[in-house]
């Protein structure tokens, strides 16, 4: 996986907070980067887009059992929400937290609704990162 160089990065972050895709908490992450390690941020995003992919496929399998465990399904969305936090990530944020509420409703339609939200929003995210 290649990650987009600071230049494009630059370019890219600037649409994505146009977008909504990105809050403030990205700027924290970038005032994070300095001379000694120039692919500080690439990093983070890079190790974000890859356990999030990992925590929505571990979702998906939850959510495909016929007796959904509500409980393990709001735990893998509160780590995909806290790996969030590190990267700034609005729009997966916000639809972590309407995720939680269907958890907490014990819905599978609304979880799985609520999962092709997130899938578009996490994946919108990384494809402009990651090319």
């Amino acid at each position: 996986m290649a990650v987009a160089n600071s230049n494009q990065l630059s370019t890219l972050v600037a649409n994505m907070f146009t977008t909504g895709l990105l809050d403030d908490q990205f700027r924290q992450l970038e005032m994070l980067q300095d001379e000694g390690n120039p692919d500080f941020v690439a990093k983070v995003v890079m190790l974000f887009c890859e356990e999030g992919e990992h925590i929505i496929g571990e979702l998906a399998k939850q959510l495909d059992q016929p007796c959904v465990d509500y409980g393990k399904v709001d735990t893998f969305v509160d780590q995909l929400r806290g790996n969030n936090a590190c990267v700034g990530a609005q729009r997966v944020k916000n639809t972590c937290i309407q995720f939680h509420v269907c958890c907490q409703e014990m819905s599978k339609v609304g979880c799985l609704k609520t999962l092709d939200f997130l899938r578009n929003d996490f994946y919108d995210l990384c494809s402009m990162f990651i090319p």
